[in-house]
């Protein structure tokens, strides 16, 4: 775990400072996984020893929700040589597009590089489960629920991060005058 983030540490991926997290929640730290994923060597390294902890999962495809999980998605699996596809927001609601499809019974393990509180995740797995296929297992680079995601299925991350989120109305940094930012994808 410490190595990954120190990898985030060093190519700045880890920011601090007043966030507004696609949740809706504020935090001191913001987890920027696009800017370990831009050096394919870095983002290689990284996602490696998720490949080793799903040895055991029969899986098809590896699913991911846009836009933050895509090209996390795309490198697990290209070392797993697995299908990769990914959702996306159409009116506020997650869905497979361009041309995507799963049959019915397909395997998919859905990858998601920072999970908070897991819901851009239950909207992909509802996306896919709507089209017949199964949700076998959830995959992260990041765990920064504190083990409150809450899913049905296996959730595997790759690392735990304890780090603080509050309500808009609780937020310290918004009580001593400060205004959130917002660097993920999600408006």
């Amino acid at each position: 775990m410490n190595e990954v983030i120190s990898i985030y540490e060093k190519t700045e991926g880890l920011l601090r400072g007043h966030f507004l997290l696609s949740s809706g929640l504020h935090s001191d730290t913001y987890l920027q996984s696009e800017k370990v994923m831009m050096y394919p060597e870095t983002s290689a390294k990284v996602i490696a020893p998720l490949v080793g902890k799903l040895a055991e999962i029969e899986f098809d495809t590896v699913v991911s929700p846009a836009i933050g999980g895509i090209r996390f998605g795309y490198e697990l699996a290209r070392q797993l040589n697995k299908r990769t596809i990914f959702t996306e927001r159409v009116d506020n609601n997650m869905t497979l597009r361009r041309g995507f499809e799963l049959a019915k019974g397909e395997m998919v393990i859905i990858a998601e590089d920072v999970v908070t509180t897991g819901k851009s995740t239950r909207e992909c797995m509802a996306a896919v489960e709507a089209c017949g296929a199964i949700v076998v297992a959830v995959v992260s680079i990041i765990d920064r629920s504190g083990g409150e995601a809450g899913f049905t299925v296996p959730f595997i991350p790759l690392a735990a991060v304890d780090v603080k989120t509050w309500s808009v109305d609780e937020c310290p940094m918004c009580k001593a005058g400060g205004v959130a930012v917002k660097p993920g994808s999600r408006k």
